[in-house]
């Protein structure tokens, strides 16, 4: 049984994508930007842009049935080598207890004002 989870978000539509899909035992989230979906903006601060990815995420993950402590790889994508340092304490609060298996890429995002994007795969505890 397969379900899509959306955030409302007006790219999902435009773009054609599903913010997360849940598929039997595992929950695939789409890579995740720092846009407050409720007002569609975007803040300045990566780490703020960062919270707001992990809280979009969460929501995901909640409604699909899931939890953080369910998610087993995540990558992230950063636009700027120093936001590196800046954005792993944020993640360590987040994924320091469950730690997934993760990559972080330094690379041009979709958008000048997007800094950091991340996309998470999860699978139901036993």
């Amino acid at each position: 049984m397969r379900k899509l989870i959306s955030t409302g978000s007006p790219f999902e539509k435009t773009a054609g994508y599903s913010r997360a899909v849940v598929q039997g035992d595992w929950c695939f989230v789409s890579g995740t930007t720092g846009y407050d979906y409720a007002t569609m903006t975007m803040p300045d601060s990566v780490e703020d842009q960062t919270r707001n990815c992990l809280a979009t995420i969460a929501r995901a993950l909640e409604e699909g049935g899931f939890e953080m402590a369910d998610v087993v790889r995540a990558h992230y994508y950063v636009t700027d080598r120093s936001f590196v340092d800046v954005v792993f304490p944020i993640l360590g609060e987040a994924f320091g207890e469950i730690r997934p298996a993760a990559t972080m890429i330094v690379c041009q995002l979709n958008t000048p004002e997007m800094k950091i994007e991340i996309e998470v795969t999860a699978m139901k505890r036993e």
